[in-house]
């Protein structure tokens, strides 16, 4: 399984985990697309509902909560009445299909007409002719590329950085390297932080990427447009690693050696 990377030790190859627990406000809505969809019997005009790129379905869960007024875990709880239009590899989870945008909240809006708006928007963004050729053209299905977009949103400190980060994971995915990136660890650990401790890579989940081949099984978040475009066409480059050493500072390499030395700097400068 590690063939092709030297022994890890102490030194881990991928490390981001950006943090994705932002609030609703000015600083999610300069992110969010706004979608121009007006929900059923609205009689009082629209309040607005940001959900920025990156969140995981459990915070847009209860951000529709707060929004309709109704009792934490509702909007969790309606999955089953809404019929979400989702991939059969999605098994009913929503995760990745609940598209980053400004929605519309109407009197007559409820949990499973918010949660519908939400997938079938994703169908809009993800369904055109260029996602779907770009995705045959990286060997991936659309579900796939998805839950790549996913993780590069996750992992990317900025939309800059995208590209190179959907890169690495194809790099190596095609050299049957392991991906061994944080964000999958602490979408399994329910939790946001740059800190991954050696204990954490050996736990038991299918979404733990330092001991399992391939793409987890499921998105690990809801990307947004940019992180799609990066994961239907990646930046061209042979680089297997990446570190943040420092805010602005991300770098790319494909040597082994190269990275240890990036990553003493970014222990260094923490």
């Amino acid at each position: 399984m590690q063939t092709k990377t030297p022994r890890r030790g102490t030194i881990r190859l991928t490390r981001r985990g950006r943090i994705a627990l932002i609030a609703i406000g000015a600083a999610a809505a300069a992110t969010a697309v706004a979608v121009p969809l007006l929900l059923p019997d609205d009689d009082t005009g629209p309040q607005s509902l940001t959900i920025p790129e990156g969140w995981r379905s459990g915070q847009v869960y209860a951000a529709v909560d707060k929004a309709l007024g109704v009792p934490t875990g509702t909007t969790k709880k309606a999955l089953p009445e809404a019929g979400l239009k989702l991939p059969r590899e999605a098994r009913g989870n929503p995760e990745g299909y609940l598209f980053p945008a400004t929605y519309p909240i109407g009197s007559g809006s409820t949990p499973a007409s918010v949660l519908s708006y939400m997938v079938n928007t994703a169908h809009k963004k993800f369904g055109g002719g260029q996602v779907t050729a770009g995705a045959g053209h990286n060997a991936v299905n659309l579900y796939q590329t998805v839950t790549i977009a996913s993780m590069i949103e996750a992992e990317a400190g900025s939309k800059g950085e995208m590209g190179k980060v959907a890169r690495v994971i194809y790099n190596r995915l095609d050299q049957g390297m392991p991906l061994q990136m944080d964000s999958t660890i602490n979408y399994a650990l329910n939790r946001s932080t740059l800190a991954t401790s050696e204990r954490d890579t050996k736990i038991s989940s299918p979404y733990n990427t330092y001991a399992r081949m391939g793409l987890p099984p499921t998105p690990i978040s809801n990307p947004g447009e940019e992180a799609i475009r990066a994961a239907v066409n990646p930046a061209p480059g042979n680089w297997l690693y990446f570190v943040t050493v420092k805010p602005g500072d991300t770098r790319f390499t494909a040597s082994f050696q190269e990275h240890q030395k990036n990553v003493r700097e970014f222990n260094k400068a923490k």
